[in-house]
């Protein structure tokens, strides 16, 4: 049996509930409500120009809920959304709600392996998806990730001709996820496997609720979305913020940022939350249009990844009406972002200021004022599935999340990150975990020992370097990554980089010193 917590204690859910920042709302009731106010409103458009009112996507999403339930899905029961940005998303999103069962939305980067694994932790007992996906079966992908749970499941696949369903004999099970969770996102770990990270609408809500209060966004401020559904930023800030407000979601699949400023001139659209390439490839992008560039966008949180100074400053010159900030938060809870009255030097210097209700702390901290980034609030996460204990492990005793950000807390209440006590490379808004690269590359005969650490980059944030002692001659970085590829490491998993040094700073353990390591390496620059 899979062990599962959904904590929040008592006296902080009670004073949540007394304040009015957790209201036991539903998603699926609120946007019910303003499907009946306005049916024929726009919803969603994506940029193969699929559009739907208000109306459309309610009464699509009851018919795939139906279709759920009629291969046994209930309850409580766990579907992965594994979708890219299409209407189609909105569409199974919303009637896995409507049915009651608990979406787990995974990006398309995800992996057969990342998939199968999420499978077995979340006891899922259905996957949607594309047969295929640029080039890759992922169809096929889910039907083995589901088998091999041995578990009564359905696969929903998608394609040209509608929605097919297969189903999958096996055993029958309870549902795992605890009431009163309704969303479940995951997020890289030092093991190299996601955790699944348990949200309930009340969280979710919440953070709607404060991102909509800072930057006054309501039904008429159209979403621009291209980034994954899947991921944190697009579920939080896409799929379920333009549910929440009722304003048209603008989704952009395929990137290009020239299509994306046409969507975003052509739809008009004020706010988009996206990593940092977006931002330095819109900024980047020859624009011809008939209006200035980004010239309707009010709002761009840009986050994920580290935000160059000098990124912000061309972003602001470029689109004036823009409001740009850097945004921090985790899958866990979020955020902190600066807002129009910031100064320049907290504008370019700081990663903001909470947005309202989340409270901030620093934990352990040194003469400097820099140590560990804690949070707790109504937006905070309230658990790990079936890893309790880590969850409980990474709880202060006055029930602050440590985040394992370094980071410190000025004066005028602005955070200042100072580097990651973990060790996950953030690579274009994504983490991505030195665990399974590691082990790969340490079974090459040529190699003693192996690093993996993030190289920093003025577009992705960082990228994956490589770093080895040889045990005879080394490989070149592409024998390595050829090596590793004929081995099944996915494309986005292989280094970009390659350093060979002669001996690895190491404890009297043998375990390798990274921040030594990484240091070594600056000085040799």
């Amino acid at each position: 049996m899979i062990l599962a917590a959904a904590h929040s204690p008592a006296d902080r859910s009670e004073q949540y509930r007394a304040r009015g920042w957790w209201t036991g709302e539903a998603l699926t009731d609120r946007f019910e409500r303003l499907v009946t106010a306005a049916p024929d409103r726009l919803s969603v458009i994506d940029d193969r120009g699929v559009s739907l009112t208000r109306a459309q996507l309610w009464e699509r999403a009851g018919a795939f809920a139906r279709s759920l339930a009629a291969v046994g899905v209930g309850r409580g029961d766990v579907v992965v959304v594994y979708l890219p940005n299409t209407a189609d998303w909105q569409v199974v999103f919303l009637g896995v709600l409507r049915l009651g069962a608990v979406p787990a939305s995974v990006p398309m980067t995800t992996d057969a392996e990342t998939l199968a694994h999420i499978c077995e932790l979340t006891s899922a007992r259905a996957v949607v998806a594309p047969r295929r996906w640029r080039r890759h079966p992922v169809g096929e992908w889910a039907c083995s990730a589901l088998a091999a749970t041995g578990r009564a499941s359905a696969v929903g696949t998608l394609d040209d001709d509608g929605w097919h369903w297969r189903e999958l004999r096996g055993a029958p099970h309870a549902p795992v996820v605890p009431e009163p969770v309704n969303h479940l996102m995951f997020t890289s770990s030092t093991t190299g496997l996601p955790k699944a990270v348990m949200h309930t609408a009340d969280t979710l809500g919440s953070a709607n609720r404060a991102f909509a209060e800072r930057f006054a966004l309501h039904e008429d401020t159209g979403i621009y979305m291209p980034s994954p559904l899947g991921h944190s930023v697009g579920a939080w800030h896409g799929a379920r913020l333009s549910l929440y407000l009722g304003a048209t979601l603008v989704l952009q699949d395929v990137w290009d940022p020239v299509r994306g400023l046409e969507l975003v001139d052509t739809h008009r659209c004020a706010f988009t939350a996206a990593a940092t390439p977006f931002l330095k490839d819109l900024v980047d992008a020859d624009w011809s249009g008939p209006r200035a560039k980004l010239s309707s966008l009010k709002t761009f949180l840009c986050g994920g990844a580290p935000v160059p100074p000098v990124l912000l400053d061309q972003a602001r010159e470029q689109a004036p009406n823009t409001f740009v900030t850097v945004l921090w938060g985790m899958t866990e809870g979020t955020g902190t972002t600066c807002t129009p009255d910031s100064t320049p030097e907290q504008l370019t210097g700081t990663a903001g200021k909470p947005v309202p209700d989340l409270e901030l702390t620093i934990l352990d901290r040194d003469d400097t004022g820099v140590g560990e980034l804690a949070m707790r609030g109504p937006q905070v996460f309230v658990g790990y599935l079936g890893q309790d204990e880590l969850y409980q492990s990474l709880l202060t005793e006055d029930g602050y999340f440590r985040t394992g950000d370094l980071a410190r807390i000025g004066e005028d209440g602005y955070l200042r990150l100072a580097g990651r006590l973990k060790d996950l490379i953030i690579r274009g808004g994504v983490n991505i975990s030195p665990v399974p690269i590691e082990d790969a590359i340490a079974a090459h005969s040529a190699v003693r020992r192996v690093a993996v650490i993030g190289q920093t980059d003025d577009r992705l944030g960082e990228r994956i370097r490589a770093v080895i002692e040889p045990s005879g001659p080394p490989p070149t970085l592409e024998e390595l990554n050829a090596w590793l590829t004929e081995r099944g490491l996915s494309p986005r998993m292989l280094p970009e980089s390659l350093v060979v040094v002669d001996d690895m700073p190491v404890t009297a353990a043998g375990k390798i010193r990274k921040v030594e390591l990484r240091r070594m390496l600056e000085e040799r620059r």
